[in-house]
């Protein structure tokens, strides 16, 4: 039987232009993100409000920049009027674009945001992902910087390889990897071609978040123990370290597995005796907190926890040993305030001047 520790986690924003800068009392640790930019064009009522540049880990990447995190970008863009859009955001946000690649060979991507009447988005693509392209990777990365990749850019073969390299790479150096699976439906179909890159995935993160809605499109099953026992177990072990699971079930409760390999002679089946899974009471439900769009409320969960990461001090060497129902606590807090923070405004990352409470 596995052991549940129910805690209770109180968040709210402090969105506080005067609060002054935690980058730098934070130290130099930096996080680099890995991934897709957009330009996404929000609609309420069928009718389009408003378009912004985004895209999974670039909302990430602004929010934690906006808190002052020193950060990086890696992608691509087009050298058109949206890619000068983005590439000027991330220089007024004081992101590090010097590895997005602009190109005179593609166009940039669309994103269309329909927002229903719960002020949650249905997504409408537009973007050819076997256009895409990378070099070799090799930026400055130090032991104990955060890298953070998600979506189907970390799966898309046209970069696999690219990926890949940089990831181990960066797991070499010392990074922390923490991985979004953030897998759309509508890329179901892909699903059995997609699993290996996933699985490497799954392998180099030394935190891992998937929500309800990511397992069962790839897996067809819910629930956190069915999940990590049934598809992650073996490969979030296989560096030999503790593994870090994140379950988000949308406003319900956040649910976390902390686990340590098990013994050379313990069965899989038995596997749930060596983990701990924590569930802490959502601040959204406990607040009847009522959003103005839930655009990059994923992906501010994960800034938030990058930053709790660098706020706290967790190193790699505590998260590999098994990070403590304390530690938790505090990085779901971080967490779920930068999700809130996004999520009070229709914009796709927290607001400038935002630092979260401690």
């Amino acid at each position: 039987m596995s052991i549940k520790d129910k805690t209770t986690i109180s968040t709210h924003s402090n969105p506080n232009p005067g609060a002054g800068n935690r980058g730098e009392e934070a130290g130099q640790r930096s996080v680099i993100g890995i991934g897709e930019t957009v330009l996404d064009i929000i609609f309420q009522g069928n009718k389009p409000v408003d378009a912004v540049p985004g895209g999974s880990c670039f909302n990430s990447i602004i929010s934690l920049s906006r808190t002052g995190i020193k950060t990086q970008f890696i992608s691509e863009t087009a050298n058109d009027r949206v890619g000068g859009l983005t590439m000027d955001f991330l220089a007024k946000n004081g992101v590090d674009s010097s590895l997005v690649n602009v190109r005179d060979d593609i166009k940039s991507p669309l994103s269309l945001a329909f927002l229903n009447e719960r002020n949650d988005a249905e997504y409408v693509f537009y973007k050819d992902h076997s256009a895409s392209r990378l070099s070799r990777l090799r930026p400055t990365v130090r032991p104990n910087d955060i890298v953070l990749f998600s979506s189907y850019f970390a799966l898309n073969p046209a970069i696999r390889a690219e990926v890949s390299d940089f990831l181990h790479y960066a797991k070499d150096q010392g990074a922390i990897l923490y991985y979004d699976v953030n897998f759309r439906s509508s890329h179901a179909a892909e699903r059995d071609a997609l699993l290996e890159n996933m699985e490497e995935n799954f392998r180099l993160a030394d935190i891992l978040r998937g929500s309800d809605e990511d397992f069962r499109v790839i897996f067809g099953i819910e629930g956190i123990e069915e999940v990590f026992r049934k598809h992650l177990a073996a490969s979030l072990f296989s560096y030999g370290h503790a593994a870090t699971f994140i379950y988000t079930r949308g406003p319900q409760p956040v649910q976390v597995i902390v686990a340590n390999p098990p013994s050379a002679d313990m069965k899989t089946d038995a596997m749930p005796s060596v983990f701990k899974c924590y569930e802490a009471p959502s601040s959204v439900s406990a607040t009847s907190f009522t959003p103005v769009s839930t655009i990059g409320a994923g992906d501010n969960f994960n800034a938030g926890f990058a930053y709790g990461l660098i706020r706290e001090g967790i190193t790699r060497e505590q998260i590999h040993a098994s990070l403590n129902e304390t530690q938790i606590c505090r990085l779901i807090h971080y967490a779920e305030q930068f999700a809130i923070a996004c999520c009070s405004s229709i914009y796709n990352y927290v607001p400038e001047g935002f630092l979260p409470n401690d």
